[in-house]
């Protein structure tokens, strides 16, 4: 049987760092997946019936989910039932050889299992430790539980949202998992290039819901950030109900004119050049203040031209602008081909899927797929071989046992 060995990415910068992830759902997982990409050895472990994203319809074998695919790519799988006996035991031997342990379990979960920092540290002292959960472990909320939704609630995100529609609808993506797991991956590599100059390992806690209101404060703290504050909070370009994409002719882009000379050019080309020294619209700061009235304007004019004349105007005259596309569209235009941003792959036991591409280019150390997502506990063994450990009983045969697939209603974050 194919080891799902693959090698489009070479090795990888990260070459060498061995990051044991205890992690469920998105934000770990993801978090992982990006330092496999980057070329570190990720080991997954997991219970025996797997992580909860396996088991996401539809799937062609129990187990191997759509979102696993991508999710679980350049990691290995160890089954463990870290309750059961010799499990934690087997866990921190694993640590004993790691550079970095990766964990969304809550505080209380792993002081429970003695897995706490001080546990780990007292087996491996140069650990990058990470946990990551929704709340500051020493705040009053630090026991709570919280998943993409709540953070977003939780962080000012869904009250934006309800200022400029009048809904306080969630982002319709689990924007605040990803954007966390990045954040973990920044923190990973910090933490790893102080102990490379000291040997020094250390804690780092990255609470999701700070993570998210330090970064929907970076524009809209705006003109709070003075004491006393200078108006209300919240940045008014961003939150005025008419920023939107601008129908067209025959669709709908999205146009931003930004510098003077941007808006100048603009106001020229659809015959209002008088409009580039109206004093609401002369400065950056006078059409930030008058926002509204500048985003009807814009409507107004941009239906005069179709789609492809103003991309020609505004590639002319260096004006962003890009035409309004679907998800399929993005995934699937000449653009992301050509870069690899979505390509075909060939499972050894899924067959073929679509592989989301590494964004970022190394030209040294290309980051990729060096392997495709395992099945639960395929590598068991082969880990605990490595580090001349026996794994419980239970975890070495964990594999093959398929687990029992979840309802998709019945799927909840740790």
């Amino acid at each position: 049987m194919s080891t799902g060995r693959e090698t489009d990415g070479g090795v990888g910068p990260l070459h060498g760092v061995r990051v044991v992830e205890l992690a469920s759902v998105i934000m770990g997982p993801y978090a992982a997946q990006q330092l496999g990409d980057l070329g570190a050895d990720v080991i997954k472990v997991e219970p025996p019936t797997g992580d909860l994203t396996r088991h996401y319809p539809p799937t062609r074998s129990p187990g191997m989910g759509v979102i696993t695919l991508n999710l679980n790519r350049n990691k290995r799988s160890v089954a463990l039932d870290l309750k059961a006996p010799g499990g934690r035991d087997a866990l921190l031997a694993l640590l004993a050889s790691a550079d970095v342990f990766l964990t969304n379990v809550r505080p209380q979960a792993l002081r429970r299992l003695d897995l706490a920092y001080e546990d780990v540290a007292a087996v491996n002292s140069g650990l990058v430790y990470l946990n990551a959960q929704g709340f500051r472990s020493d705040s009053p909320l630090g026991g709570h539980a919280a998943y993409d939704d709540v953070v977003q609630a939780a962080s000012g995100l869904v009250w934006l949202n309800e200022q400029v529609s009048g809904v306080p609808h969630y982002v319709p993506t689990v924007l605040a998992d990803k954007i966390c797991g990045l954040v973990i991956v920044q923190s990973v590599l910090a933490a790893l290039h102080h102990r490379d100059r000291t040997g020094q390992g250390q804690h780092v806690e990255v609470p999701m819901a700070d993570t998210m209101l330090a970064f929907n404060l970076v524009e809209h703290l705006a003109a709070a950030t003075l004491n006393p504050p200078e108006g209300p909070i919240g940045y008014p370009r961003a939150l005025s109900p008419r920023r939107a994409a601008s129908r067209t002719a025959d669709g709908w882009m999205c146009i931003l004119p930004y510098s003077d000379r941007n808006w100048r050019d603009f106001f020229a080309f659809v015959g209002r050049p008088e409009l580039a020294d109206d004093p609401r619209f002369a400065s950056y700061a006078a059409r930030v203040h008058n926002a509204d009235e500048l985003y009807v304007l814009v409507g107004e004019f941009t239906t005069r031209h179709t789609n492809a004349q103003w991309q020609e105007f505004c590639d002319a005259t260096s004006i962003p602008a890009a035409p309004v596309l679907s998800l399929t569209e993005a995934a699937t235009s000449a653009y992301a081909t050509e870069g690899g941003l979505l390509r075909e792959a060939e499972h050894p036991t899924e067959g073929g899927y679509r592989l989301i591409g590494q964004p970022v280019r190394f030209w040294a150390t290309p980051a990729g797929l060096h392997r495709h997502c395992p099945r639960v506990g395929e590598h068991t063994e082969e880990v605990f071989a490595e580090i001349g450990h026996r794994p419980p009983a239970r975890a070495t045969n964990s594999h093959q046992q398929p687990p029992t697939p979840v309802p998709a209603d019945r799927i909840e974050a740790p």
